[in-house]
């Protein structure tokens, strides 16, 4: 009965979604707030008082002060290294990561990972912040939902969008931050079928933070406004101030990684060492343990000296880098409101020396510094604008806001293209921005689409006869080869059309190898992934030969490309759509309106295991189409789609997504 109704369920586009939303966010508020009655109890245990309070912490002896975070460091550097190395860092990029390459999945485990060593890490006076941590707690939590489902990747994708917003939701009160901050930085995608599930499980999740916790801001900030029109100046100035800060932010904390990954020493050790370099720190400046939102309040509340306020913006920057850098597991989220509110403030306590009559004090500064911080610091103004909206409740600081966080985004935009968080991937090799959909072709080889034919002159072969070429064959260029097939150079219709009026006069004149580039144009081998290949046709845009060492074999086409490229596309958005319909050993679905076809899950013959998709030729004895393959990660326990290509080896449990009639359809599941 149960399971009838969820397979109907299952049908629907966006009721079950809804409904599975709903659980995430409910359990990402549950998993949120035990994350922050975790962090308390180690907390208690750690410092021996039940409120973390600078006064306290100032009193107690310096071997206290350097020992608990040098111990937190060392119970962190096990934990990642012998559990789940994901847990390591701040954790959004890896979200990222996981949403654009591998279709939102996210190993269980690094739920519980990511908790214990992120709450250990903030709790023993790590500078480090819990929204990160959140964010990846709840991200994991939906895409271990949305497998245990078996969701496809779109919903899948939206499912991680899900845990991400119920995470920031859950730890702000901000239920429209958490939602916007799914959308803007994890997903990259503001479409309505994504958006809605995500609003539910924001709100869900802000519904049970606020039983447990209570329907309270995380600041307590004084009521501020513009005092007069001319202080958008000096906001602007802040835009620009911070935006600078974002940058110097980004670069200290990846180049304390480098550092720290030059020291040929352990893992946990690392992590000890940082631990015990932020004691150090802590000595002369207590406020950089753990979050920080002590210090953020005094500082909102215009409590502290401008020169403070600026030693305590480098100093977080360091410590933070500090404690990622060597290894350790939070946030870069509330650290950037951190540095954001020292920043503002130590600007806003210069400009109301100045200009007291016509200039709010130093905290409004401080506010709208943070969100300016965190808006360049993760390219996400919307969120930024809208997380301190919501913290203050209240309209008359958004006019600043907005400016000094779009001024402080477009800055930092023009001088780096990367953010916290996408830096990180970039410097793995992974662009998740740009070229998101070409990556389609990335397991497609040019062999795959390569034309035997091609055109070709000798050097020595006059104009009039490589004119004829042209009109004979259709296409833009002509490879002059030499009599061994060896690439020279190649012709363009470019080139020939400035002396098409005069063919006669320069006929007698002009030869093959006078008029061949030898350079600057593109050429390709069969084993070219294709996804490069169609990026470079976007400024070369006539068919390219395909060369094995110097010798022409072929040639590939733009339109040939395209064609593949559309075809790719269609197989990975059927499959990630259809894929939910049908399951391992089911019945073949038929797919409405594709002339009889239907779809199905078959594992792979036993006769197909160790050998190729070439070798076997599916297509040709089966008649069927081979849209994804199911097959297990390297971990083990999850499950990697691939796209299938000619190179592909068949592995014990490989799970075949096919199209076909049913006839074909069953001759290949009886297939030895």
């Amino acid at each position: 009965m149960i399971g009838k109704l969820h397979d109907r369920l299952r049908q629907t586009e966006h009721v079950y979604m809804v409904l599975v939303a709903l659980a995430i966010g409910l359990l990402g508020g549950l998993f949120s707030v035990a994350f922050r009655r975790f962090i308390h109890f180690v907390q208690v245990f750690a410092w021996r008082n039940d409120t973390f309070l600078l006064d306290h912490v100032r009193s107690l002896p310096a071997w206290w002060k350097i020992g608990v975070p040098a111990a937190g460091g060392l119970l962190v550097g096990l934990i990642i290294h012998f559990f789940a190395r994901e847990a390591k860092g701040h954790g959004v990029p890896e979200v990222m990561e996981a949403v654009a390459l591998r279709g939102g999945r996210i190993r269980p485990r690094v739920v519980i990972a990511k908790m214990i060593a992120s709450g250990i890490c903030i709790a023993s006076g790590g500078s480090v912040g819990r929204e990160g941590p959140i964010v990846q707690i709840g991200s994991s939590l939906g895409s271990a939902i949305g497998q245990w489902l078996r969701m496809g990747e779109r919903r899948l994708r939206t499912l991680v969008g899900c845990g991400a917003a119920a995470g920031i939701a859950g730890t702000f009160n901000a239920p429209v931050a958490g939602a916007l901050f799914a959308v803007e930085v994890i997903l990259g995608d503001f479409g309505v079928s994504q958006f809605s599930p995500i609003v539910i499980s924001s709100v869900a999740a802000t519904v049970v933070s606020r039983r447990f916790l209570g329907d309270f801001p995380a600041f307590e900030v004084p009521h501020y406004a513009l005092v007069n029109p001319a202080e958008l100046f000096a906001y602007a100035l802040l835009g620009v101030i911070a935006g600078l800060t974002a940058l110097a932010f980004v670069r200290v904390l990846y180049g304390a990684e480098d550092l720290f990954d030059a020291v040929p020493i352990p893992g946990p050790a690392k992590t000890v060492l940082g631990g015990a370099m932020i004691g150090v720190i802590a000595l002369k400046f207590p406020e950089i343990y753990g979050v920080g939102y002590e210090a953020i309040g005094e500082a909102l509340k215009g409590g502290m000296v401008w020169h403070l306020l600026l030693a305590l913006a480098v100093i977080k920057i360091l410590a933070v880098s500090t404690t990622i850098g060597s290894g350790g597991s939070g946030g870069i989220f509330a650290p950037s409101l951190f540095v954001g509110a020292m920043t503002g403030g130590a600007v806003g306590a210069g400009v109301h020396s100045i200009w007291p009559e016509t200039t709010a004090g130093p905290g409004a500064y401080a506010l709208v510094g943070m969100g300016a911080v965190v808006a360049a610091a993760t390219h996400a103004p919307i969120t930024a604008i809208v997380i301190i909206f919501e913290m203050t409740n209240d309209y008359k600081i958004i006019l600043p806001l907005m400016i000094t966080c779009i001024i402080a985004t477009l800055l930092a935009m023009q001088i780096q293209k990367a953010s916290i968080y996408t830096m990180k991937l970039l410097r793995r090799g992974v662009d998740i921005r740009e070229g998101q959909t070409v990556n389609v072709l990335r397991n497609v080889r040019v062999r795959d689409v390569m034309r035997t034919e091609f055109t070709a002159v000798q050097p020595q072969d006059r104009l009039l006869s490589i004119v004829s070429r042209f009109i004979e064959k259709p296409g833009g260029s002509v490879f002059v080869v030499d009599p061994e097939n060896r690439l020279l150079g190649v012709i363009t219709i470019n080139d020939i059309r400035p002396i098409l009026n005069e063919l006669d006069s320069m006929d007698s004149l002009l030869i093959a190898q006078d008029m061949m580039q030898e350079s600057g144009f593109l050429a390709v081998f069969p084993e070219d992934a294709l996804d490069g290949v169609m990026t470079r046709f976007g400024h070369y845009r006539f068919e390219a030969p395909v060369l094995e060492g110097d010798r022409v074999i072929g040639s590939v086409w733009p339109e040939d490309v395209i064609r593949r490229y559309e075809a790719e596309l269609f197989k990975r958005d059927m499959a990630s759509s259809m894929s939910v319909a049908v399951g391992s050993g089911a019945e073949a679905r038929a797919i409405p309106g594709a002339g009889g076809m239907s779809m199905t899950e078959i594992p792979a013959p036993a006769s197909f295991l160790g050998r190729t998709m070439a070798d076997i030729a599916i297509r040709k004895r089966y008649d069927v189409t081979i849209l994804l393959i199911k097959r297990k990660g390297e971990e083990g326990d999850s499950v990697m789609d691939q796209l299938p290509n000619a190179a592909y080896v068949f592995r014990e449990g490989d799970v075949m997504l096919v199209m076909g009639r049913e006839e074909c359809l069953r001759r290949l599941e009886l297939a030895p």
